[in-house]
């Protein structure tokens, strides 16, 4: 098997799929129009949500009927090869309600159970980076050439950028002296980051994205995006994994102070 060529073509679908949906959810946003439901676990869904996981769902088993598909809104689809699509199709639904361009489209590919290419867009700011291992992080603003994507191994904690996407996650997992103690060190902290948080460490303005709450499809494309950029994306134990429900994406120089923080709050569910 020719694993770095099957890379790159699922590398190249990504990327233009997630800028194809993300550009798509762009007709839903800001309208006075936009119908907001409650999934049962209450989180909001939109139309932008679902026409976008439909439209990724159809073009990737078009063009890979073997492989298995997982998303936010239907579910999985299995199929035969080594190859799993992950699909948040609008992460940070509530910014997107909301009417904050800040929201993304995220896709994830795992071979053999691990993430290995990735792609982030967002829409409202036409921003993109995206990944495969061995292939580089690249980023892309408005249309310009890529560029490569680079993690901030420079800046210590105390004069960098700590985002994350809602403080009271924080809480409800127990831990928000976590977040007290991230904030009262870091030099800035700002939320609403969801998807765009990552993007942000990708490319060097922010050293460390922490998320105490998360579904395997707002990870898997951080992961393979935020190593190959030169950077780390771990559990708050450390382990390098987008399936255990949390999240830490930074730059290798804050990573153990940061996890010196997270570790004292181990998920208790």
């Amino acid at each position: 098997m020719n694993t770095p060529q099957l890379f790159a073509d699922r590398l190249e679908l990504a990327r233009t799929l997630a800028v194809e949906a993300g550009q798509g959810t762009l007709a839903h946003f800001q309208t006075d129009d936009l119908i907001v439901d409650r999934k049962s676990d209450d989180s909001p869904v939109t139309v932008a949500d679902r026409e976008a996981e439909e439209l990724i769902r159809a073009r990737v088993l078009e063009r890979f009927p073997d492989d298995s598909v997982l998303g936010e809104e239907y579910g999985e689809t299995n199929g035969s090869s080594p190859f799993r699509w992950i699909v948040d199709p609008v992460d940070g639904t509530k910014a997107f309600v909301s009417g904050v361009p800040l929201y993304g489209t995220m896709i994830g590919v795992e071979y053999e159970g691990k993430a290995a290419i990735g792609a982030i867009y967002i829409p409202g700011l036409d921003e993109l980076v995206y990944a495969a291992t061995g292939h580089g992080a690249w980023h892309v603003r408005q249309g310009a050439a890529p560029k490569p994507a680079k993690v901030n191994n420079d800046s210590p904690l105390e004069d960098g950028l700590f985002v994350t996407s809602q403080a009271s996650k924080f809480a409800a997992r127990g831990a928000k002296q976590a977040y007290d103690r991230l904030e009262s060190t870091a030099w800035l902290t700002r939320t609403w980051a969801d998807a765009y948080g990552y993007v942000l460490v990708a490319t060097g303005r922010a050293v460390v994205m922490v998320d105490p709450i998360m579904s395997v499809w707002d990870a898997s494309a951080a992961q393979p995006i935020l190593e190959e950029a030169g950077g780390i994306f771990t559990d708050w134990n450390g382990d390098p994994t987008a399936h255990h429900h949390e999240g830490v994406g930074c730059s290798k120089r804050v990573h153990a102070e940061v996890l010196a923080i997270l570790r004292q709050f181990p998920r208790t569910a």
